[in-house]
């Protein structure tokens, strides 16, 4: 058996002060700071935390703001910031969660102007006592002489140098969802700092693109562009499925037909049909389409199989989401829902594209209607639900967290419905001429190419930096959490899908932050189980083995 290293934890001596630097290859460090017991993963690229657990202050009746700024203050050399906390970080979100923490969600920001993918969340208890922070600052930002440039560039400009450099990697000119605006921010790689403009362009013509650009505010360079798409009524009626099957569907009448209108989940689940139109230039033409209607609330034609199962699998998700974890649709505030099938011609896709899903009818090879499938609905709403949590920045390794997130709740969605349930994704709809395939697998991402153990990731630039193929190593983690089993020597005892499940979203909606990394994954994930099932418990132990099974510490 293929043995791997492991990373070593280090116990500091109670006389070393917490800030004291530890070398950036040393993970879950052990401190002591007066009476008090801290755990303190480092990002190894900006040499901080990226997350911190325990005691970390005393019992107080302050106000939360308080107790956080107040420990920030206190330990300004270990996260290298200048000035009082109350500057570097806004509040942006602030409630009460379901076991008694006051939740919080910080966003850094340097003289006013926030940081690109700096947030950080913090818990305290009802007693008053922070037990987590979670998320890296960017340090030193006083000391950044870039950030001394002048800004010569003005938004107006920016917006035009971006939109000139998107026109010009396209075939043609884009017909943009919404005005683009300018947004200044500080742009950094963890080492360089700059001011620059942060512009999104969300676009379904010529082809589908949802980007950020980031315009330096000094030289007018772009610097960096992200891409956002993440692939992969008072009626009912009946419809016939992209397998045949049969199902009961929420539709609206209104006086003359049946459209596929759900208004008894949230603010609506609306699907419409782009009927695979492309315009005389070969493009996709606007979404989100034409509204799926019919005249005797039977959708039983082949044409329709797609629509009935968009529409479906939609309510099944937010049933899911909604009873197992109170949450009200993909935004928590019961936004519509939207799904548009038959996208494209032959598109062998999905995606979230920020504002709806989006289905194409596969070319009947590789793919057929993906929408057939529970599992790449829940996968596809899932982004949504992190684009309205922890907001994962869709590169590198927040990006696979993003990917795996996305398949860990479609998988759970698939097995809380009981739809053919398994550790296998999209492997409904999947080349309809081979059997037992399936794009990625949970249980076993070798068996698919993609890496099971931190040591074999891709650190390439392909695939947005990995994030489909390095979703294998937190897919198997979550696997063995949940089934159990024995992976590079390491056995790992299951604690159940339930927990699983609980475990994640927790994580997911209240730790994990825009640009965290596996290592902070793994300690959100124990914090998670900690604060659910206690730190003693067999959770907290499947995690931890779990996540030393694939490398990562």
């Amino acid at each position: 058996m293929k043995k791997r290293k492991k990373i070593v934890t280090t116990v500091l001596a109670s006389s070393l002060a917490l800030g004291t630097f530890v070398a950036p290859s040393v993970n879950d460090v052990l401190a002591k700071s007066s009476n008090q017991l801290e755990k303190v993963n480092w990002n190894e690229k900006v040499k901080t935390p990226e997350f911190i657990s325990g005691k970390l202050t005393e019992p107080s009746d302050k106000n939360s703001e308080e107790i956080l700024f107040g420990y920030i203050d206190s330990k300004k050399d270990l996260f290298k910031i200048n000035g009082s906390s109350k500057n570097a970080f806004v509040i942006k979100e602030k409630k009460k969660d379901d076991l008694g923490y006051t939740f919080l969600r910080l966003q850094q920001v340097y003289k006013g102007t926030p940081v690109f993918g700096a947030t950080l969340t913090a818990h305290i208890d009802q007693d008053g006592v922070l037990t987590a922070l979670s998320g890296t600052a960017l340090p030193e930002l006083d000391k950044k002489n870039s950030l001394k440039k002048e800004q010569k560039i003005t938004k107006k400009e920016a917006l035009a140098i971006a939109e000139e450099s998107l026109v010009a990697s396209l075939p043609d000119a884009p017909d943009f969802e919404k005005k683009p605006q300018a947004e200044l921010v500080i742009f950094t790689d963890g080492e360089t700092a700059n001011y620059a403009y942060a512009i999104n362009f969300l676009y379904f013509s010529p082809e589908l693109g949802n980007v950020d650009y980031f315009v330096d505010a000094a030289s007018g360079e772009v610097i960096a562009k992200h891409s956002n798409i993440h692939t992969a009524g008072d009626a009912i009626g009946t419809g016939t499925g992209v397998l045949g099957d049969q199902k009961s569907l929420n539709t609206y009448f209104d006086g003359s037909s049946y459209s596929l209108i759900d208004y008894t989940r949230g603010n609506g689940i609306f699907t419409y049909d782009a009927a695979n139109k492309i315009n005389e230039r070969n493009y996709v033409t606007k979404l989100p389409g034409t509204l799926w209607s019919d005249a005797d609330n039977q959708f039983n034609a082949s044409y329709d199989s797609a629509a009935v199962d968009a529409h479906y699998y939609a309510g099944v998700t937010y049933d899911y989401y909604k009873d197992v974890f109170g949450r009200d649709s993909y935004d928590d505030n019961n936004a519509e829902i939207i799904s548009t099938v038959h996208f494209g011609r032959n598109y062998n896709n999905a995606a979230w594209v920020g504002t709806q899903m989006i289905y194409g009818d596969g070319d009947g090879r590789e793919f057929v209607a993906l929408s057939g499938s529970l599992d790449v609905v829940g996968h596809e709403l899932t982004h949504a639900v992190t684009d309205f949590s922890a907001n994962l920045i869709y590169q590198n390794e927040s990006g696979a967290i993003n990917e795996s997130m996305s398949d860990v709740f479609g998988t759970l969605v698939e097995f809380h419905e009981g739809i053919d349930p398994d550790w296998d994704m999209g492997e409904d709809i999947y080349t309809p001429g081979v059997a037992n395939d399936a794009l990625r697998s949970m249980a076993d991402p070798a068996k698919y190419g993609d890496p099971d153990h931190y040591d074999d990731r891709y650190t390439g630039t392909l695939d947005n930096g990995g994030v489909h193929i390095n979703s294998g190593i937190a897919n198997k983690a979550a696997y063995l959490i949940s089934e159990g089993g024995t992976h590079f020597g390491t056995t790992v005892t299951g604690i159940g899908k339930d927990k699983l499940g609980q475990i994640y979203y927790r994580a997911l909606t209240q730790y994990l932050t825009e640009s965290s990394t596996f290592s902070q994954l793994r300690s959100s994930l124990i914090q998670s189980a900690t604060d659910l099932y206690g730190a003693n418990g067999p959770e907290v132990a499947a995690v931890s083995a779990s996540f030393d099974a694939v490398g990562v510490n």
